[in-house]
């Protein structure tokens, strides 16, 4: 398998899982203001979107969105218990908490980035996305993970979108069961070795 990344994006999410699951898998970085690949490829003739993360399976096959992906691999390897069967109401809330983390996190981080807007919308965004962190922090402060233990891909993926708040200037104090949540997830080795390797 070969992963598509581009540092401090949503790529590092699956990135962790290939880790925390031990698979085999080749890490091919994407320049995202080209498009290029680090092997001097067009990144959109691999995914039309011309975004990360991107997932090229050994048949060729390429799988984007990151959820999509998360699950994908969790099913490689369900003795890991990184996902819920398939079929479960586990797998249901599994399924509720991706896409809370993709709508409502993810997506709700974006404007931050749009340096552009007006002040007043940027204060916006910012406090619709502190009513989602109060609503995490209150979930978190008796568990360890999102959906209790075990740890699951949708651990890697909120711990992946937390850690942009360091490009909008904004700490987790506020939120102490969060901010302990981030610590636990930041402490596993898989996390730690894909965060080294993306430094490189």
């Amino acid at each position: 398998m070969r992963l598509y990344y581009a540092p401090h994006t949503c790529s590092l999410a699956p990135h962790i899982v290939l880790r925390e699951l031990e698979l085999p898998f080749e890490l091919i970085r994407v320049d995202n203001r080209t498009k290029q690949t680090a092997d001097g490829r067009d990144f959109r003739t691999i995914n039309p979107k011309g975004y990360v993360a991107a997932l090229e399976l050994d048949d060729g096959d390429v799988l984007t969105e990151g959820p999509a992906i998360l699950q994908h691999l969790a099913d490689l390897r369900p003795d890991r218990k990184l996902a819920p069967p398939c079929g479960t109401r586990e797998r249901t809330r599994l399924h509720e908490w991706l896409n809370f983390v993709t709508s409502e996190i993810h997506a709700g981080s974006a404007p931050l980035f749009q340096a552009s807007l007006p002040a007043a919308a940027l204060a916006h965004f910012r406090e619709r996305l502190f009513k989602r962190f109060d609503y995490l922090d209150g979930i978190l402060a008796d568990r360890a993970h999102l959906m209790g233990d075990p740890y699951c891909v949708a651990d890697a993926y909120l711990y992946t979108v937390l850690g942009w708040r360091r490009f909008f200037a904004f700490d987790l104090q506020r939120w102490p069961g969060l901010r302990a949540y981030e610590a636990r997830i930041a402490a596993r080795p898989a996390v730690q070795a894909a965060l080294a390797a993306e430094a490189q």
